[in-house]
């Protein structure tokens, strides 16, 4: 199993969303590649972080990984890839972004140098740090 942390804005689509949805959903609209490359390493059964962009930028729930990547029925490119995901339990408390670049082992991380990324992998110690800082 992998981890990874999957970003979204959440007027367009919250955790609240997908906790709205019991059979979860389609993890789409990424267009850059290198969110792409993480998404085509993505495998069913892997967990990641929702991470609320914008105003918020914080942490808030656990998602599981329900497929395999695929194509996008939507687009007419290959390499333009989605995977399906489902809700996993919230977080006890959001770990905001400012709480993360606190963080010595996030030191470097993605989502600290390149904030456009919206698909990016976790070490499983960061995975533990941040479902820690989010226990309560």
């Amino acid at each position: 199993m992998r981890y990874w942390l999957l970003k979204t804005e959440p007027s367009d689509y919250s955790f609240d969303d997908l906790e709205n949805e019991p059979s979860g959903t389609v993890w789409d609209g990424v267009k850059n590649f290198a969110a792409l490359k993480q998404l085509r390493d993505m495998h069913e059964g892997d967990r990641a972080i929702v991470y609320h962009t914008g105003r918020e930028r914080r942490a808030v729930g656990i998602a599981e990984v329900t497929s395999d990547p695929y194509p996008d029925p939507k687009e007419d490119d290959e390499r333009i890839v989605v995977v399906d995901v489902a809700a996993g339990p919230r977080l006890a408390r959001p770990v905001t972004l400012q709480e993360l670049k606190e963080e010595p082992a996030f030191e470097g991380h993605p989502l600290l140098r390149q904030a456009r990324l919206s698909a990016m992998e976790l070490a499983p110690e960061l995975w533990e740090r941040v479902l820690a800082l989010g226990a309560g």
